[in-house]
Protein backbone atom coordinates (compact mmCIF):
# COMPACT_ATOMS: atom_id res chain seq x y z
CA UNK A 1 0.00 0.00 0.00
CA UNK A 2 2.89 2.50 0.92
CA UNK A 3 4.31 1.70 -2.37
CA UNK A 4 1.33 2.26 -4.44
CA UNK A 5 1.39 5.64 -2.57
CA UNK A 6 4.68 6.37 -3.59
CA UNK A 7 4.18 5.42 -6.83
CA UNK A 8 1.21 8.03 -7.30
CA UNK A 9 3.23 10.41 -5.56
CA UNK A 10 5.82 10.60 -8.21
CA UNK A 11 3.73 9.63 -11.15
CA UNK A 12 1.77 12.32 -10.41
CA UNK A 13 4.26 15.02 -9.45
CA UNK A 14 6.30 13.78 -12.46
CA UNK A 15 3.20 14.66 -14.83
CA UNK A 16 1.96 18.45 -13.64
CA UNK A 17 6.18 19.51 -13.75
CA UNK A 18 5.90 18.10 -17.40
CA UNK A 19 2.80 20.20 -18.19
CA UNK A 20 4.09 23.11 -16.43
CA UNK A 21 7.13 23.04 -18.84
CA UNK A 22 5.20 21.73 -21.91
CA UNK A 23 3.20 24.81 -21.27
CA UNK A 24 6.23 27.12 -20.80
CA UNK A 25 8.02 25.93 -24.22
CA UNK A 26 4.28 26.18 -25.91
CA UNK A 27 3.60 29.86 -24.86
CA UNK A 28 7.60 30.21 -26.10
CA UNK A 29 6.69 28.93 -29.57
CA UNK A 30 3.65 30.97 -29.48
CA UNK A 31 5.25 34.13 -28.98
CA UNK A 32 5.93 33.70 -33.22
CA UNK A 33 3.87 35.74 -35.72
CA UNK A 34 1.28 33.49 -36.69
CA UNK A 35 1.60 32.00 -40.28
CA UNK A 36 -1.15 29.59 -42.01
CA UNK A 37 0.49 26.18 -42.40
CA UNK A 38 -2.96 23.78 -42.47
CA UNK A 39 -2.96 23.13 -46.91
CA UNK A 40 -2.81 19.98 -48.06
CA UNK A 41 -3.32 17.60 -44.83
CA UNK A 42 -2.72 14.21 -47.45
CA UNK A 43 0.68 16.04 -48.00
CA UNK A 44 1.95 16.73 -44.64
CA UNK A 45 0.10 13.65 -43.10
CA UNK A 46 2.41 11.51 -45.77
CA UNK A 47 5.69 13.62 -44.69
CA UNK A 48 4.86 12.98 -41.31
CA UNK A 49 4.69 9.59 -41.91
CA UNK A 50 8.22 8.99 -43.92
CA UNK A 51 10.37 11.33 -42.31
CA UNK A 52 9.23 11.59 -38.62
CA UNK A 53 7.72 8.10 -38.01
CA UNK A 54 9.62 6.27 -40.99
CA UNK A 55 13.10 7.93 -40.71
CA UNK A 56 13.17 8.54 -44.08
CA UNK A 57 16.08 10.84 -44.15
CA UNK A 58 18.37 9.14 -41.28
CA UNK A 59 19.03 7.05 -44.43
CA UNK A 60 21.34 9.32 -46.00
CA UNK A 61 24.29 8.20 -43.67
CA UNK A 62 23.01 4.14 -43.43
CA UNK A 63 25.32 3.30 -40.07
CA UNK A 64 24.37 6.41 -37.63
CA UNK A 65 20.46 5.48 -39.17
CA UNK A 66 20.59 2.10 -38.45
CA UNK A 67 22.08 2.78 -34.90
CA UNK A 68 19.15 4.88 -34.50
CA UNK A 69 16.67 2.72 -35.19
CA UNK A 70 17.35 0.55 -32.62
CA UNK A 71 17.00 3.23 -30.11
CA UNK A 72 14.32 4.08 -31.86
CA UNK A 73 12.01 1.57 -32.09
CA UNK A 74 13.13 0.37 -28.60
CA UNK A 75 11.71 3.45 -27.26
CA UNK A 76 8.38 2.97 -29.33
CA UNK A 77 7.67 -0.73 -28.23
CA UNK A 78 8.77 -0.19 -24.92
CA UNK A 79 5.54 1.96 -23.68
CA UNK A 80 3.86 -1.57 -23.95
CA UNK A 81 5.58 -2.52 -21.02
CA UNK A 82 5.76 0.65 -19.39
CA UNK A 83 1.77 0.28 -19.29
CA UNK A 84 2.24 -2.45 -17.40
CA UNK A 85 4.52 -0.81 -14.66
CA UNK A 86 2.42 2.25 -14.38
CA UNK A 87 -0.63 -0.34 -13.35
CA UNK A 88 1.61 -2.38 -11.27
CA UNK A 89 2.53 0.80 -9.46
CA UNK A 90 -0.90 2.23 -8.66
CA UNK A 91 -2.78 -1.98 -7.66
CA UNK A 92 0.68 -2.93 -6.16
CA UNK A 93 0.50 -6.07 -8.27
CA UNK A 94 3.55 -7.71 -10.21
CA UNK A 95 3.04 -8.59 -14.00
CA UNK A 96 -0.81 -8.02 -13.87
CA UNK A 97 -0.84 -8.67 -17.61
CA UNK A 98 0.80 -11.38 -17.73
CA UNK A 99 -2.32 -13.90 -16.70
CA UNK A 100 -4.69 -13.13 -19.15
CA UNK A 101 -1.73 -12.81 -21.84
CA UNK A 102 -0.43 -15.78 -21.43
CA UNK A 103 2.48 -16.89 -24.32
CA UNK A 104 2.04 -13.79 -25.78
CA UNK A 105 2.83 -11.86 -22.84
CA UNK A 106 5.78 -13.78 -22.75
CA UNK A 107 6.90 -13.52 -26.86
CA UNK A 108 5.88 -9.02 -25.96
CA UNK A 109 8.35 -8.77 -23.36
CA UNK A 110 11.28 -10.67 -24.88
CA UNK A 111 10.94 -8.95 -28.27
CA UNK A 112 11.02 -6.26 -26.19
CA UNK A 113 14.18 -7.85 -24.15
CA UNK A 114 15.69 -8.20 -27.75
CA UNK A 115 15.17 -4.45 -28.69
CA UNK A 116 16.37 -3.43 -25.37
CA UNK A 117 20.05 -5.05 -26.37
CA UNK A 118 19.92 -3.63 -29.77
CA UNK A 119 19.16 -0.29 -27.82
CA UNK A 120 22.21 -0.59 -25.54
CA UNK A 121 24.49 -1.62 -28.89
CA UNK A 122 23.25 1.68 -30.54
CA UNK A 123 23.59 3.40 -27.09
CA UNK A 124 27.51 2.54 -26.98
CA UNK A 125 27.92 3.05 -30.56
CA UNK A 126 26.84 6.87 -30.04
CA UNK A 127 28.80 7.40 -27.07
CA UNK A 128 31.68 6.20 -28.65
CA UNK A 129 31.28 8.32 -31.75
CA UNK A 130 30.96 11.51 -29.75
CA UNK A 131 33.96 10.75 -27.15
CA UNK A 132 36.37 8.02 -28.64
CA UNK A 133 35.67 8.44 -32.42
CA UNK A 134 34.78 11.90 -32.09
CA UNK A 135 33.49 12.35 -35.60
CA UNK A 136 33.84 15.76 -36.47
CA UNK A 137 30.19 16.52 -36.75
CA UNK A 138 29.73 15.83 -33.18
CA UNK A 139 32.80 17.74 -31.78
CA UNK A 140 32.23 21.15 -33.51
CA UNK A 141 32.54 24.17 -31.10
CA UNK A 142 28.91 25.15 -31.03
CA UNK A 143 28.96 21.80 -28.58
CA UNK A 144 31.11 22.47 -26.03
CA UNK A 145 30.03 22.90 -22.91
CA UNK A 146 26.45 21.88 -22.33
CA UNK A 147 25.41 20.41 -25.36
CA UNK A 148 27.88 17.92 -25.47
CA UNK A 149 27.02 16.79 -21.73
CA UNK A 150 23.51 17.22 -22.77
CA UNK A 151 23.97 14.40 -25.08
CA UNK A 152 26.25 12.33 -23.02
CA UNK A 153 23.65 12.76 -20.02
CA UNK A 154 20.68 11.16 -22.13
CA UNK A 155 23.11 8.35 -23.23
CA UNK A 156 24.29 7.60 -20.23
CA UNK A 157 20.72 7.73 -18.79
CA UNK A 158 19.39 5.22 -21.68
CA UNK A 159 22.52 2.76 -20.01
CA UNK A 160 21.07 2.91 -16.86
CA UNK A 161 17.48 2.55 -17.78
CA UNK A 162 18.11 -0.57 -19.98
CA UNK A 163 20.45 -1.90 -16.59
CA UNK A 164 17.40 -1.53 -14.23
CA UNK A 165 15.37 -3.22 -17.01
CA UNK A 166 17.53 -6.59 -17.29
CA UNK A 167 18.29 -6.27 -13.63
CA UNK A 168 14.41 -6.10 -12.67
CA UNK A 169 13.85 -8.99 -15.28
CA UNK A 170 16.93 -10.88 -14.66
CA UNK A 171 16.20 -11.28 -10.82
CA UNK A 172 12.56 -12.01 -11.77
CA UNK A 173 13.11 -14.94 -14.02
CA UNK A 174 15.76 -16.66 -11.38
CA UNK A 175 12.77 -15.71 -7.89
CA UNK A 176 10.28 -17.43 -10.64
CA UNK A 177 12.66 -20.38 -11.08
CA UNK A 178 12.72 -21.12 -7.62
CA UNK A 179 9.22 -20.60 -7.26
CA UNK A 180 9.93 -18.03 -4.98
CA UNK A 181 8.39 -14.57 -7.50
CA UNK A 182 6.16 -12.77 -6.52
CA UNK A 183 4.43 -12.84 -10.17
CA UNK A 184 1.39 -15.09 -10.54
CA UNK A 185 2.54 -18.54 -11.65
CA UNK A 186 0.84 -19.54 -14.57
CA UNK A 187 3.30 -23.07 -15.06
CA UNK A 188 6.76 -23.65 -15.87
CA UNK A 189 9.85 -23.27 -14.19
CA UNK A 190 11.07 -19.95 -15.52
CA UNK A 191 9.09 -16.64 -17.07
CA UNK A 192 10.84 -17.52 -20.35
CA UNK A 193 12.45 -13.91 -21.29
CA UNK A 194 14.50 -13.90 -24.37
CA UNK A 195 17.94 -12.21 -22.42
CA UNK A 196 16.81 -12.60 -19.22
CA UNK A 197 16.34 -16.35 -19.19
CA UNK A 198 20.26 -16.67 -19.97
CA UNK A 199 21.80 -13.70 -17.79
CA UNK A 200 19.50 -13.86 -14.81
CA UNK A 201 20.62 -17.33 -13.86
CA UNK A 202 24.29 -16.49 -15.21
CA UNK A 203 24.35 -13.16 -12.89
CA UNK A 204 22.08 -13.82 -10.06
CA UNK A 205 21.66 -17.61 -9.93
CA UNK A 206 24.03 -17.80 -6.42
CA UNK A 207 22.32 -15.70 -4.58
CA UNK A 208 19.97 -15.60 -1.61
CA UNK A 209 16.21 -15.25 -2.09
CA UNK A 210 16.63 -11.62 -0.25
CA UNK A 211 19.30 -10.25 -2.00
CA UNK A 212 17.28 -11.47 -5.51
CA UNK A 213 14.30 -9.67 -3.79
CA UNK A 214 16.01 -6.41 -3.47
CA UNK A 215 17.74 -6.45 -6.62
CA UNK A 216 14.32 -7.02 -8.32
CA UNK A 217 12.96 -4.16 -6.60
CA UNK A 218 16.01 -1.77 -7.45
CA UNK A 219 15.22 -2.98 -10.83
CA UNK A 220 11.63 -1.68 -10.85
CA UNK A 221 11.87 1.34 -9.02
CA UNK A 222 15.06 2.54 -10.93
CA UNK A 223 13.24 2.15 -14.06
CA UNK A 224 9.96 3.87 -13.02
CA UNK A 225 12.52 6.52 -11.56
CA UNK A 226 14.63 6.89 -14.59
CA UNK A 227 11.34 6.77 -16.87
CA UNK A 228 9.99 9.98 -14.83
CA UNK A 229 13.27 11.92 -14.67
CA UNK A 230 13.46 11.47 -18.68
CA UNK A 231 10.13 12.86 -19.23
CA UNK A 232 11.13 16.42 -16.94
CA UNK A 233 14.59 16.15 -18.65
CA UNK A 234 13.15 16.69 -21.95
CA UNK A 235 12.23 20.14 -22.18
CA UNK A 236 15.80 21.06 -21.16
CA UNK A 237 17.19 18.87 -23.43
CA UNK A 238 17.87 18.65 -27.38
CA UNK A 239 15.76 15.04 -26.52
CA UNK A 240 12.74 16.94 -27.16
CA UNK A 241 12.81 16.48 -30.81
CA UNK A 242 11.70 12.79 -29.78
CA UNK A 243 7.97 14.44 -29.53
CA UNK A 244 8.38 17.57 -31.84
CA UNK A 245 9.91 15.31 -34.75
CA UNK A 246 6.15 14.78 -35.34
CA UNK A 247 4.61 18.16 -35.49
CA UNK A 248 7.73 20.26 -36.83
CA UNK A 249 7.45 17.16 -40.30
CA UNK A 250 3.89 17.90 -40.43
CA UNK A 251 3.77 21.63 -40.97
CA UNK A 252 6.75 21.40 -43.29
CA UNK A 253 7.30 23.98 -45.59
CA UNK A 254 5.71 21.42 -48.77
CA UNK A 255 6.71 24.52 -51.19
CA UNK A 256 9.75 23.75 -54.09
CA UNK A 257 13.05 25.07 -52.34
CA UNK A 258 14.10 28.39 -53.43
CA UNK A 259 10.92 29.79 -53.01
CA UNK A 260 10.89 31.91 -50.30
CA UNK A 261 8.35 33.33 -47.58
CA UNK A 262 6.71 37.00 -48.65
CA UNK A 263 6.20 40.06 -46.20
CA UNK A 264 2.44 40.75 -46.14
CA UNK A 265 3.09 44.15 -45.39
CA UNK A 266 4.99 44.36 -48.90
CA UNK A 267 3.28 41.97 -50.97
CA UNK A 268 -0.10 43.40 -49.99
CA UNK A 269 0.82 46.52 -51.97
CA UNK A 270 2.83 45.11 -54.99
CA UNK A 271 0.29 42.55 -55.75
CA UNK A 272 -3.26 42.85 -54.22
CA UNK A 273 -3.85 39.31 -54.90
CA UNK A 274 -0.78 37.44 -53.78
CA UNK A 275 -1.35 34.08 -52.50
CA UNK A 276 -1.98 34.30 -48.29
CA UNK A 277 -0.92 30.99 -47.76
CA UNK A 278 3.05 30.83 -45.69
CA UNK A 279 2.65 34.30 -44.90
CA UNK A 280 2.74 36.07 -41.59
CA UNK A 281 0.19 37.74 -40.60
CA UNK A 282 0.25 41.26 -39.20
CA UNK A 283 -1.11 43.42 -35.83
CA UNK A 284 -2.98 45.94 -37.04
CA UNK A 285 -1.71 47.29 -33.08
CA UNK A 286 1.85 45.37 -34.35
CA UNK A 287 2.55 46.35 -37.01
CA UNK A 288 4.93 43.54 -39.06
CA UNK A 289 8.82 44.49 -39.29
CA UNK A 290 10.53 44.28 -42.57
CA UNK A 291 12.18 40.88 -41.41
CA UNK A 292 13.62 39.76 -37.90
CA UNK A 293 15.49 41.78 -35.63
CA UNK A 294 14.33 39.10 -32.36
CA UNK A 295 12.47 35.68 -32.18
CA UNK A 296 9.33 37.51 -31.30
CA UNK A 297 9.11 38.57 -35.45
CA UNK A 298 9.97 34.78 -36.00
CA UNK A 299 6.78 32.85 -37.04
CA UNK A 300 5.56 30.21 -35.00
CA UNK A 301 6.89 27.05 -37.10
CA UNK A 302 10.35 28.88 -37.20
CA UNK A 303 9.97 28.91 -33.10
CA UNK A 304 9.03 24.95 -33.77
CA UNK A 305 11.85 24.43 -35.50
CA UNK A 306 14.59 25.46 -32.97
CA UNK A 307 13.23 23.23 -30.63
CA UNK A 308 12.98 20.84 -32.17
CA UNK A 309 16.51 20.45 -33.34
CA UNK A 310 18.28 17.56 -32.37
CA UNK A 311 21.67 18.78 -33.04
CA UNK A 312 22.94 16.31 -35.19
CA UNK A 313 24.84 18.57 -37.10
CA UNK A 314 23.72 17.11 -40.39
CA UNK A 315 22.80 20.58 -41.79
CA UNK A 316 26.60 21.84 -40.57
CA UNK A 317 28.43 19.14 -42.06
CA UNK A 318 26.80 19.58 -45.48
CA UNK A 319 27.24 23.12 -45.62
CA UNK A 320 29.67 24.15 -48.37
CA UNK A 321 30.13 27.89 -46.46
CA UNK A 322 31.02 25.49 -43.59
CA UNK A 323 33.38 23.11 -44.95
CA UNK A 324 35.56 26.06 -46.68
CA UNK A 325 35.68 27.61 -43.20
CA UNK A 326 33.25 30.04 -42.69
CA UNK A 327 31.99 30.77 -39.68
CA UNK A 328 28.45 30.30 -40.83
CA UNK A 329 26.94 26.78 -38.79
CA UNK A 330 23.23 26.19 -39.64
CA UNK A 331 22.90 23.84 -36.73
CA UNK A 332 23.94 27.53 -34.46
CA UNK A 333 21.46 29.00 -35.92
CA UNK A 334 18.62 26.72 -34.47
CA UNK A 335 21.06 26.68 -30.91
CA UNK A 336 20.99 30.08 -30.85
CA UNK A 337 17.18 31.29 -32.08
CA UNK A 338 16.24 28.36 -29.46
CA UNK A 339 18.96 29.61 -26.46
CA UNK A 340 17.74 33.42 -27.11
CA UNK A 341 13.90 32.21 -27.22
CA UNK A 342 14.42 30.38 -23.76
CA UNK A 343 15.97 34.16 -22.62
CA UNK A 344 13.02 35.90 -23.83
CA UNK A 345 10.60 33.44 -21.74
CA UNK A 346 12.34 33.68 -18.59
CA UNK A 347 12.56 37.25 -18.98
CA UNK A 348 8.51 37.33 -19.19
CA UNK A 349 8.29 34.43 -16.62
CA UNK A 350 10.07 37.14 -14.31
CA UNK A 351 7.62 39.85 -15.05
CA UNK A 352 4.88 37.75 -14.71
CA UNK A 353 4.00 37.56 -18.04
CA UNK A 354 5.16 40.68 -19.82
CA UNK A 355 8.13 40.72 -21.50
CA UNK A 356 10.44 43.66 -20.72
CA UNK A 357 13.20 45.08 -22.68
CA UNK A 358 16.23 43.96 -21.98
CA UNK A 359 18.37 45.42 -24.87
CA UNK A 360 19.09 42.11 -26.67
CA UNK A 361 18.40 41.15 -30.18
CA UNK A 362 18.76 37.86 -31.96
CA UNK A 363 21.58 39.36 -33.59
CA UNK A 364 23.84 39.33 -30.03
CA UNK A 365 23.79 35.41 -30.67
CA UNK A 366 23.92 35.47 -34.69
CA UNK A 367 26.27 37.64 -36.09
CA UNK A 368 25.98 39.59 -39.46
CA UNK A 369 28.94 37.71 -40.53
CA UNK A 370 27.36 34.17 -40.16
CA UNK A 371 23.96 36.25 -41.79
CA UNK A 372 26.11 37.30 -45.07
CA UNK A 373 27.87 33.87 -44.98
CA UNK A 374 25.33 31.74 -46.24
CA UNK A 375 24.83 31.17 -49.81
CA UNK A 376 21.36 30.09 -49.76
CA UNK A 377 21.68 26.83 -51.53
CA UNK A 378 19.13 25.03 -49.33
CA UNK A 379 22.19 21.93 -48.34
CA UNK A 380 20.79 22.41 -44.72
CA UNK A 381 17.21 22.38 -45.44
CA UNK A 382 17.32 19.02 -47.57
CA UNK A 383 19.87 17.30 -44.94
CA UNK A 384 17.79 17.98 -41.91
CA UNK A 385 16.10 14.10 -40.42
CA UNK A 386 13.29 16.89 -39.28
CA UNK A 387 12.83 19.07 -42.06
CA UNK A 388 14.11 22.38 -39.71
CA UNK A 389 14.31 25.34 -42.23
CA UNK A 390 17.53 27.69 -40.60
CA UNK A 391 17.70 28.58 -44.18
CA UNK A 392 14.47 30.60 -43.31
CA UNK A 393 15.65 32.25 -40.21
CA UNK A 394 19.03 33.55 -42.09
CA UNK A 395 16.68 35.02 -44.94
CA UNK A 396 14.75 37.19 -42.41
CA UNK A 397 17.09 38.41 -40.54
CA UNK A 398 18.91 39.49 -43.90
CA UNK A 399 16.31 41.17 -44.12
CA UNK A 400 16.18 43.44 -41.48
CA UNK A 401 19.87 44.16 -42.34
CA UNK A 402 18.69 45.54 -45.47
CA UNK A 403 15.20 46.76 -45.27
CA UNK A 404 15.65 48.49 -41.81
CA UNK A 405 19.31 48.90 -40.99
CA UNK A 406 20.74 49.70 -44.41
CA UNK A 407 23.05 47.24 -43.94
CA UNK A 408 24.49 45.00 -46.00
CA UNK A 409 27.65 44.24 -48.25
CA UNK A 410 29.21 46.63 -50.79
CA UNK A 411 28.74 43.80 -53.35
CA UNK A 412 25.14 44.39 -52.82
CA UNK A 413 24.90 47.35 -52.56
CA UNK A 414 26.01 47.79 -55.83
CA UNK A 415 23.71 45.93 -57.14
CA UNK A 416 20.73 47.52 -55.49
CA UNK A 417 21.74 50.96 -56.76
CA UNK A 418 22.30 49.11 -60.15
CA UNK A 419 19.30 47.98 -60.29
CA UNK A 420 17.66 51.20 -59.00
CA UNK A 421 18.87 53.12 -61.72
CA UNK A 422 19.41 50.73 -64.69
CA UNK A 423 16.54 48.18 -64.28
CA UNK A 424 19.02 45.59 -64.12
CA UNK A 425 21.91 44.84 -61.15
CA UNK A 426 24.75 45.76 -64.27
CA UNK A 427 26.13 49.12 -64.91
CA UNK A 428 24.20 49.28 -68.34
CA UNK A 429 21.49 51.90 -69.42
CA UNK A 430 18.54 49.74 -70.51
CA UNK A 431 19.72 50.97 -74.04
CA UNK A 432 22.99 49.38 -74.02
CA UNK A 433 21.93 46.37 -72.33
CA UNK A 434 21.61 44.35 -76.29
CA UNK A 435 24.47 46.08 -77.56
CA UNK A 436 26.49 43.11 -77.61
CA UNK A 437 24.27 41.31 -80.30
CA UNK A 438 25.74 43.80 -82.58
CA UNK A 439 29.22 42.65 -81.65
CA UNK A 440 31.00 41.09 -84.68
Amino acid sequence: MISSVIFAILLIGASVLFTINVRKIRRNILLGRDISLTDNKGDRLRTMLLVAFGQQKMFSKPIPAILHLFLYVAFIITQIELLEIIWDGFTGAHRAFRPALGGFYTFMVSFIEILSVLAFIGTIAFLSRRNLLKVPRLNMKELKGWPMKDANLILLGELSLLCFIFMMNGADEVLYSRGESHAVNTGGNSLGLSISSIIGPALFGNMSHDTLVILERVGWWGHIIMVFAFLNYLPISKHLHIILGFPNTYFSNLRKKGQFTTLESVTDVVAPNFDPAYVAKTDPNNPQRFGVKDVQDLTWKNLLDAYTCTECGRCTSACPQNITGKKLSPRKIMMDTRDRLEEVGKNIDKNKGTFVDDGKSLFDYISTEEIWACNTCNACVQECPVNIDPLAIIMDMRRFLVMEQSQSPNELNMMFTNTENNGAPWQFSPSDRANWTKEN
